[in-house]
């Protein structure tokens, strides 16, 4: 039997490399083949895995002639340079290892918040030009300093615990983050106006999504302190670059440390040459220690899947077994739906996370159901989360997971329910699958109601009056978006009301805004699954 085979297209350490002929695989080390693409693509077909960095992009065209590959490791945690919906598509598995650059990655931020506040990189460069210009470069100490940390999963975390340590107060925006979990690491939990008001510094640490693009913008900064200096090791995009060059040029912003760029590489920046600014070129993972543990982790990973079908930190791929898979999947599909739902709607603080099995459903997989809503639930803030890392995400930010199963006692011979513990309040969705195999929502916040979710919805709440359904189907049909389906519930005749609105189209948000104009309405939110 042929050995299955891994190329190697960027730089891994020996280690690393031996990991997979130690396995009894068949590796083929080429560090410089990711920056060839055309050799790249010849070469492809041959082989079973493919170890990259970043510098390997693996495209859509890159896997059409993948004829024989089953994985794809990454060395790293961000997949920006994979097309994961090709890969998914071909039924090709793409790891990554999202815990080994946290302790270096954090770090780096600690060292560019002292730059910021002792202006060492602008000091070195005129005391080795020979001007002694002490009085020029006035700092200041950290110690007592507010710093505000937005996003406090696993690397903002670690930079709370560093900076209490460097006598610091922290105080940390992060909608997942429990009270509890705030408790325990020692900061105070805010909003992010509040963030944005107190801090001295603000250092950043979440993913990109639609939720945090340009979440500093110029309408952030001028919430902020004057004086307030900045640090982004996290992702290019959340700052909005121009608006920071403006507040550092207005003296707003005090100083700024940039390790990451809307374009990358940054070659040319309109942050370059801005005042009082400390640029490193996307340095947060450049750590020998950093380094090896991720080459170690993936070579680990691939091999594991390689030779026994074991599958860890897959960001495309649900742990179930063969032979469970056929009755089990479309209640995988259900839970995670589920937790999307909640997900999408949730704003504030989650303490507690329940998930209920009942009837048939509770003698299955539950641990990958309860995997997959987590997914679904931890997505719309963290977008690479997937059903291996949803659980340790969850448990990081101080979420308690609760499984119940029990036998069927309601109308339903079986069905899932969700149910969100926030500071504010306890909110719960419910679904079934029904003979056809497709998931149904079943109910939400005790409204009885049947919906099949779609790609685009509208998820109304309102009282309970006459003219309503009118209302929204003319508002949306006069700017062009078409309705494929609308279904409702309410808790009694003139009480609460829920309205699900499939539609066709995206929703602008001045239209949002008209919705939510609309008598009686209560809340407006769109939802995409």
């Amino acid at each position: 039997m042929q050995k299955p085979r891994v190329l190697i297209s960027d730089a891994l350490s020996d280690t690393a490399v031996n990991i997979f002929a130690d396995r009894g695989l068949e590796v083929d080390f080429q560090p410089q083949l990711g920056k060839d693409k055309e050799a790249l693509l010849a070469a492809i077909g041959d082989y079973d895995g493919l170890a990259i960095r970043s510098a390997t992009k693996v495209t859509a065209k890159l896997l059409e002639a993948a004829h024989k590959l089953k994985v794809i490791g990454r060395a790293g945690i961000g997949v920006d340079n994979i097309d994961l919906p090709a890969a998914t598509a071909k039924g090709i598995i793409v790891m990554n290892t999202p815990f080994g650059n946290s302790i270096t990655t954090a770090e780096h931020a600690i060292a560019l918040l002292f730059a910021c506040a002792r202006q060492i990189p602008a000091a070195d460069a005129s005391t080795q030009a020979g001007k002694w210009e002490k009085s020029k470069f006035m700092g200041v100490e950290i110690t007592g300093k507010t710093l505000g940390v937005i996003g406090c999963g696993n690397i903002g975390s670690v930079v709370a615990r560093r900076a209490i340590g460097l006598s610091m107060r922290v105080v940390a925006y992060d909608p997942f983050l429990s009270p509890e979990h705030a408790a325990d690491l020692g900061v105070e939990k805010v909003e992010l106006d509040e963030l944005l008001r107190r801090a001295d510094f603000i250092t950043l640490h979440t993913p990109l999504t639609d939720r945090t693009r340009n979440i500093i913008d110029a309408a952030a900064i001028a919430k902020m302190r004057h004086g307030v200096r900045i640090v982004n090791c996290a992702r290019g995009g959340l700052v909005e670059e121009a608006a920071l060059r403006e507040a550092l040029e207005a003296g707003k912003v005090a100083a700024a440390g940039i390790d990451v760029f809307s374009e990358e590489p940054a070659t040319s920046n309109v942050l370059f040459g801005a005042p009082n600014i400390v640029c490193t070129p996307h340095l947060g993972a450049s750590t020998s220690e950093a380094q090896e543990n991720v080459a170690l982790q993936v070579a680990e990973q691939m091999a594991d899947y390689l030779t026994t079908g074991a599958v860890t930190n897959a960001l495309n791929m649900p742990s179930i077994s063969a032979e469970e898979a056929p009755r089990l999947t479309p209640f995988v599909k259900l839970a995670e739906q589920l937790g999307s739902f909640a997900g999408q709607l949730t704003e504030t603080g989650v303490s507690k996370v329940r998930i209920e099995y009942e009837g048939l459903v509770a003698d299955m997989n539950t641990k990958a159901m309860t995997a997959a809503a987590l997914t679904g639930f931890l997505r719309p803030l963290l977008q690479t989360v997937n059903m291996v890392s949803a659980p340790a995400a969850a448990k990081e930010r101080g979420i308690q997971v609760e499984e119940v199963r029990r036998e069927q006692r309601g109308a339903y011979e079986t069905y899932i329910r969700f149910t969100v513990h926030t500071e504010k309040q306890e909110r719960s969705v419910a679904g079934t699958v029904f003979a056809d195999g497709k998931p149904r929502i079943i109910q939400i916040k005790g409204i009885n109601m049947e919906a099949e979710l779609s790609e685009l919805m509208l998820y109304i709440t309102n009282f309970d009056k006459p003219g309503f359904i009118g209302r929204i189907g003319t508002l949306l049909g006069e700017n062009g978006v078409n309705i494929a389906r609308m279904q409702f519930g309410r808790d009694y005749e003139g009480g609460n009301a829920i309205a699900l609105v499939s539609i066709d189209q995206p929703v602008s948000g001045e239209l949002m805004g008209a919705i939510n104009r609309i008598e009686n309405v209560q809340q407006v939110k769109p939802l995409t699954f």
